[in-house]
């Protein structure tokens, strides 16, 4: 004995429903009957799945693609600290608070820049796709 159920669907779904039932020639209380039984079986837990897998590629892709650039980021930081550490001569003690002043207008000026080429977009990684272009 089968036991009554009242469903609401959007009107493109009922649409939809009907027109297969129709098609078909069979009452679409069996078509709903059908695709719910489908949606529960185990197979559907493989087909939702399926579903989910391909945006999660996508994520996973976009991931990646960031875990890239963040490290041409560290590299370049580090290979710019480097390079500066080993060029940068020592100063005389007298001259150091001078240089401290100097040091963090620099710094001032340094972060207005960095908004600036921040503000305007992508740029570093966009010169450095085209890099990879050239060279691989």
């Amino acid at each position: 004995m089968k036991e009554q159920f009242t469903v609401y669907l959007e009107p493109d779904l009922m649409r939809s429903l009907t027109e297969y039932a129709e098609r078909r020639g069979k009452p679409k209380s069996l078509v709903a009957e059908a695709a719910i039984a489908s949606f529960l079986s185990p197979d559907a837990s493989e087909r939702r799945e399926a579903t989910l897998a391909r945006p999660l590629d996508r994520i996973t892709r976009q991931m990646e693609r960031l875990e890239r650039y963040v490290g041409i980021s560290d590299e370049t930081v580090a290979l710019f600290v480097r390079f500066w550490l080993m060029s940068a001569p020592s100063l005389p003690e007298q001259t150091q608070p001078a240089a401290c002043a100097k040091g963090a207008e620099r710094y001032e000026s340094f972060l207005q820049a960095l908004g600036r080429r921040l503000a305007k977009g992508p740029g570093f990684i966009q010169e450095v796709r085209i890099a990879d272009i050239f060279v691989g």
